[in-house]
């Protein structure tokens, strides 16, 4: 009703249906825009070319239909760079990444001046913990949504149009969809694939009289505002200090690291530094512990046997939910943003491909980049802790 009233009031205008697949957008969204045009009696002022994939307003607007997909071979939706829009709606916006959101947002431009239009692009979707949840429902319910911003949070039940056994299928439904899709909550998550549970991963906030231990220092190295360097300091598996960097230069982020071993007395031996990409560097500089995330996952400290992960950083990440799981983490943030952001990024680690035989995976951070929007230091900080669990075993028991 939105693209049908905008396309009739601004004469000329050009707007943008999209969704994750043309093919559903197809099925779904567009039929649900042909009945609606029904019901407001317009089918008579536009003609649906579907090779053009293009709806054509008789006073000249125009909705283009767009498949929003994030492609391998368009990882920077080139196919959008020529496109001006007016406005623009995606269907199931939680389906689509939110690099796709954004460049369809700076597509926004055509006769906004003429219409003395603000630039607005809607999305609808349910409940979903990736980037929506975190740039407009947490901001919405704490208070701190940005001006620019508006979430509308629309129940099954507040549609008095709904039939009755609509709204009692949802409430038969697993518990998972239950929650999300009739109560419309947010913040659960049943996920099978999840490796820890987000009320055990609230709880590592709240776990301060957590005893400590031996002290040692992580890592995960960024450079010139690429992601974060994140720098924290432990007292066993209290997470007790971080040091971030947002734009940093590898001599700065490795001399951030040893002002920070000398003040606690941390040596080089029990530090541990991301080795991949300009970690490297950092580990030149100081003869620390270099974390090679793709290396071979390393004996089981008990037994002394091979484990059956894809890689190091499978295994520390399993490792790291079973202490989270047992209440065995304790994380000191200095404020509720940087606490979210943890919780969204520990929310992230799950199975991959569970269902398949061979060694156990965990889904890979380009998708949860793709999920969050940025890339997860702050789990992956706390995921090399567990490193140690496997070092101070080997001593002992194997003589290395």
């Amino acid at each position: 009703m939105w693209l049908i009233e905008n396309c009739q009031k601004y004469v000329g205008s050009r707007w943008l249906m999209g969704r994750s697949k043309l093919d559903t957008l197809k099925a779904t969204t567009l039929k649900t825009f042909f009945e609606i045009a029904g019901k407001l009696g317009v089918t008579d002022q536009f003609t649906y070319n579907q090779q053009a994939k293009t709806i054509y307003w008789h006073n000249g607007s125009e909705i283009i239909l767009k498949d929003l997909f994030l492609y391998p071979s368009d990882p920077d939706f080139d196919s959008l760079g020529s496109l001006e829009i007016t406005g623009a709606f995606v269907d199931e916006c939680n389906q689509v990444v939110f690099k796709a959101w954004q460049v369809v947002k700076s597509r926004m431009r055509y006769k906004l001046n003429e219409f003395g239009l603000m630039p607005k692009i809607l999305g609808s979707c349910n409940p979903a913990k990736n980037w929506v949840y975190s740039q407009f429902y947490l901001p919405w319910k704490e208070g701190k949504l940005a001006p620019y911003r508006k979430f509308i949070r629309a129940l099954p039940t507040d549609n008095p149009h709904l039939p009755a056994s609509y709204l009692s299928t949802l409430q038969q439904m697993e518990e998972n969809s239950k929650q999300r899709l009739y109560y419309g909550n947010w913040e659960y998550d049943d996920d099978p694939a999840s490796l820890m549970s987000y009320e055990n991963i609230c709880k590592i906030f709240t776990n301060s009289s957590l005893n400590g231990g031996d002290k040692f220092i992580t890592a995960d190295i960024a450079r010139f505002g690429r992601d974060e360097t994140v720098i924290s300091l432990w007292n066993g598996m209290r997470r007790e200090k971080r040091i971030i960097l947002p734009i940093n230069k590898v001599t700065e982020a490795a001399e951030a690291i040893k002002q920070l071993a000398k003040e606690n007395n941390v040596s080089m031996s029990d530090t541990i530094v991301d080795e991949d990409g300009v970690g490297g560097g950092v580990v030149d500089i100081l003869g620390c512990i270099g974390f090679v995330n793709n290396s071979r996952p390393l004996p089981n400290p008990e037994t002394g046997e091979e484990e059956n992960y894809q890689n190091l950083k499978t295994q520390m990440y399993y490792r790291l939910a079973k202490e989270i799981q047992s209440g065995n983490l304790y994380v000191n943030c200095l404020d509720s943003d940087e606490e979210d952001k943890v919780k969204k990024e520990l929310e992230q680690v799950k199975q991959y491909k569970m269902d398949e035989d061979g060694k156990k995976r965990i889904l890979p951070k380009d998708k949860i980049k793709e999920l969050l929007g940025r890339s997860p230091d702050h789990s992956d900080n706390l995921m090399m802790r567990m490193w140690f669990f496997y070092r101070k075993k080997r001593v002992v028991e194997f003589g290395w």
